[in-house]
């Protein structure tokens, strides 16, 4: 789904993975548990606040540094050519990723940490953790120019479906540059299928695999420190007050996906909302009654944050307005899903489990 003002901003580190191998053996040796997986339920056995808490801190840390953490070991070696199935129903051969162009954010964060950072030659403007925010921008706004992409002489480009305009997207196979039209990720199942994609387009497949292996383990362990008994529910609230965008997710914002995860329960689609946005409503938010709201960072700035929100009508009348519990991350984190969502569980589990 689609969100005006939706980025993939990439904001991991690779200097503090000391900080979470020390942080790992803390856990254990204080009775948490740092790794093993917990179930489709998401709801940890023996976890700790502390845990939660310290999982958190160094989650924020990797997220204010906003850079990432590639995979270990020597950058893999492309196996090329590989023919792949791209999402515009179209084959495509990729004989050549010497000169590698993502247009989109998500997609160049994964490619970055499969270890072919040094083959991208182009960002776009959702690209901009910090190795790729000097590299050439190749959009206007949230548009492709073909001309710029073409200027870059890429060898294949990534695209999802959101790129655009079409007409950009053929004259760069009219110049004979391969692109991968790639799904978007807007469900946590979706990041080893979007990060395996885009590892086989690459001829990388054992780096994608050892990728998602990653990613696993650190959402297992995200995952289980989620308190036992504890089910808050959260509405995702997606607002933009200078153009007066004022929405309630519900099933298949995206939302959703990361606050089950973290062991909550998404109000807006327990109250029966079956779209992905919903214009907000006193009688919505009556009925979803969250206990938590969470926000993208900007869009909280833009009605004037907490205070400003309590003025919208229905939302001092929620158990989260009235307790004022709103929870906030940067926009090009949360609805991200790619090689730091598990950063962002972390710290969703410890902050909408606060009492």
């Amino acid at each position: 789904m689609h969100i005006p003002g939706k980025t993939s901003t990439p904001v991991v580190h690779r200097g503090v993975a000391a900080l979470l191998l020390a942080l790992t053996m803390l856990l254990a040796g204080c009775g948490g548990t740092a790794g093993g997986g917990t179930g489709s339920g998401g709801t940890g056995t023996a976890s700790t606040p502390a845990g939660a808490s310290a999982r958190a801190a160094a989650a924020r840390e990797q997220l204010e540094r906003n850079t990432i953490v590639p995979l270990e070991g020597e950058a893999p070696t492309p196996g090329l050519p590989v023919t792949v199935d791209s999402s515009d129903g179209r084959k495509v051969t990729v004989e050549d990723a010497s000169r590698i162009l993502p247009l989109n954010g998500g997609v160049a964060e994964i490619v970055f940490t499969l270890g072919l950072g040094d083959r991208v030659v182009g960002r776009d403007i959702t690209a901009t953790f910090e190795e790729a925010k000097n590299l050439p921008l190749v959009t206007k706004a949230h548009d492709v120019s073909a001309e710029s992409v073409l200027s870059l002489k890429p060898t294949v480009v990534l695209a999802d479906t959101d790129t655009g305009p079409d007409e950009a997207l053929d004259h760069i196979r009219d110049a004979g540059v391969p692109v991968v039209v790639l799904d978007p990720a807007t469900e946590l199942a979706d990041v080893s299928t979007r990060t395996t994609r885009i590892a086989e387009a690459l001829g990388v497949p054992g780096a994608g695999q050892a990728l998602n292996e990653r990613i696993d383990g650190e959402l297992a362990a995200a995952r289980a420190n989620v308190p036992e008994g504890s089910r808050p529910k959260v509405a995702f609230l997606y607002l933009r007050g200078s153009a007066a965008v004022y929405l309630i997710g519900g099933e298949g914002s995206g939302a959703d996906s990361l606050v089950e995860a973290a062991g909550a329960v998404d109000a807006g689609k327990a109250s029966g909302l079956d779209q992905p946005f919903t214009p907000i409503t006193s009688e919505a938010l009556v009925k979803a009654q969250p206990d938590v709201i969470l926000m993208m960072t900007k869009g909280l700035e833009s009605v004037g944050g907490v205070d400003g929100l309590q003025e919208i009508p229905g939302i001092a009348q929620t158990p989260a307005g009235l307790d004022r519990r709103v929870v906030d991350l940067e926009d090009g984190v949360l609805l991200g899903y790619g090689p730091r969502t598990p950063l962002v569980i972390d710290i969703l589990v410890d902050r909408i489990h606060a009492k």
